[in-house]
């Protein structure tokens, strides 16, 4: 089973400063005679999408239908950039204006960057009321939009451009410029990194401090969420509801930093538009930029590179114990795609061999095994004011790192009848000494087609006589 959202249905709007990343390479064996510098003995030249331009190819690379908007001169700099921006899949939207195409101009030397040179102006005399009138004409068919701002001028209008998609219901991430963040109010979400939220709300030397002074922003500026990245110590997502959450750097190596923030927010914007919550998106987001910032130069993420960061990483930690919501949603593509649903339950308190290999045995029958566990309260009503010795979350964590699991959901009623309605798995499976008619859920799972197996326990192995033998 892929371990990525489904991403190809997502369509999605990105507008902001697009410009055109040119890099210059070739070696270099001496220091000019004319100053200490190096000369570069230029052989190749490669072009890419930069600014918004990289957002919109990194959504294009997972899948995503994406539309790029701005604002470009007519020259061979433009004509370039839309090679780049549709070579990748991306629909040009981008509005002809009398300003050069902006362009940062690297130079290389055996992959490494010795000089960059930018060649611009601003844009802001063109992002008038006829600029925004022709964003808002390519709005209609998103369901996402992301405000890519460089400070380049193109999102001058950025108040009415956000007015303008929470009047049509769409969700807006921002990806911000600058000290005044209060021209993004009302989005749904904000992408500062460290830096660009310090200079806003101050020094956040501490978790703490940095939790208080950016969950104060994200309440001021009536946004959903924050996401801050924080280079080697990876990200903190602030949301409305909820604890703050500090997701640990997955790079393995830092090569170059150029364009991470862009693969940030269009993997959070993809996460987001396949029906992940914010949290998960922003786990997805921390794994892509610990790849692309091994890359050399502007870079984007491609499905089987994130895939395997992470299947590499902390997918048990996240990915198999989604919501009742998510897992029904990523149930719905697996079952698209023919894959068969196994489910079984139990309070899984004390995970022994006899469960490991019933699991295993569960697993086998189909494509994917869902487990359902007893919370704690519904533990003690079964097994009595002494248990349970795990907790719901130290239970479900443990079983989420079985190979033989897929997903984890905690219920709370006495049976699992309510959760297995939900699921409609192509399999029930319960170990022990059961009949068919003896398993909760066994109606509806009979009814739909499916099958009730019974599988053995290992003997010798129980949680309960686990327990007897610590105790004496």
């Amino acid at each position: 089973m892929s371990v990525l959202p489904d991403m190809r249905h997502g369509n999605i709007t990105v507008i902001g400063d697009v410009m055109l990343d040119r890099f210059w390479s070739g070696a270099s064996r001496r220091v000019s005679p004319e100053a200490p510098v190096p000369v570069v003995n230029v052989s190749g030249q490669e072009d890419r999408a930069g600014g918004a331009g990289n957002v919109a190819v990194n959504l294009a690379e997972l899948g995503v239908t994406v539309s790029l908007v701005g604002l470009c001169g007519d020259d061979e700099h433009a004509r370039a950039l839309r090679s780049c921006v549709e070579s990748a899949g991306v629909r040009w939207n981008v509005m002809p204006c009398k300003a050069d195409t902006i362009v940062k101009l690297r130079v290389l030397s055996r992959n490494q960057q010795l000089l960059r040179m930018d060649f611009e102006q601003t844009l802001a005399p063109y992002a008038n009321d006829l600029f925004l009138r022709y964003a808002q004409q390519h709005l209609a068919d998103a369901d996402l939009v992301i405000l890519s701002d460089y400070a380049k001028g193109t999102l001058q209008l950025v108040q009415p451009l956000l007015a303008y998609c929470r009047e049509a219901g769409k969700r807006t991430l921002v990806d911000p410029k600058g000290t005044d963040f209060e021209r993004y109010r009302g989005a749904t979400l904000m992408t500062p990194n460290l830096s660009e939220l310090e200079a806003v709300v101050g020094p956040c030397d501490t978790d703490e401090a940095l939790v208080e002074k950016a969950g104060n922003l994200r309440a001021a500026l009536e946004l959903d969420a924050i996401l801050v990245t924080r280079s080697e110590a990876g990200m903190t997502l602030i949301e409305r509801d909820g604890p703050a959450q500090h997701l640990t750097a997955s790079a393995q190596e830092v090569f170059d930093v150029t364009g991470a923030g862009d693969t940030v927010i269009a993997v959070m914007a993809g996460g987001l538009s396949a029906g992940l919550s914010m949290a998960d998106a922003a786990r997805y987001a921390n794994h892509a930029a610990g790849v692309v910032v091994a890359k050399l130069g502007t870079a984007s993420v491609t499905p089987e590179e994130l895939e395997h960061a992470i299947s590499d990483r902390d997918l048990d930690s996240f990915d198999r114990r989604p919501s009742e919501d998510e897992v029904l949603s990523r149930l719905a593509k697996c079952r698209a795609a023919g894959q068969r649903v196994v489910m079984t339950n139990g309070c899984f308190d004390l995970l022994h061999p006899g469960h490991i290999r019933y699991l295993q045995q569960a697993a086998k029958l189909g494509d994917l095994l869902i487990v359902a566990v007893n919370d704690d309260d519904s533990v003690r009503r079964l097994k009595g004011a002494g248990r349970p010795v795990n907790t719901v979350e130290d239970r479900m964590a443990v079983l989420a790192a079985l190979e033989a699991v897929d997903f984890v959901l905690p219920f709370s009623e006495d049976t699992p009848e309510r959760l297995i309605d939900l699921v409609a798995p192509d399999t029930l499976v319960k170990g022990g000494d059961y009949t068919v008619e003896q398993i909760a859920g066994h109606e509806s799972v009979l009814a739909r087609g499916g099958d009730v197996i019974i599988l053995d326990f290992v003997p010798g192995h129980s949680t309960t006589e686990m327990i007897e033998r610590i105790s004496d």
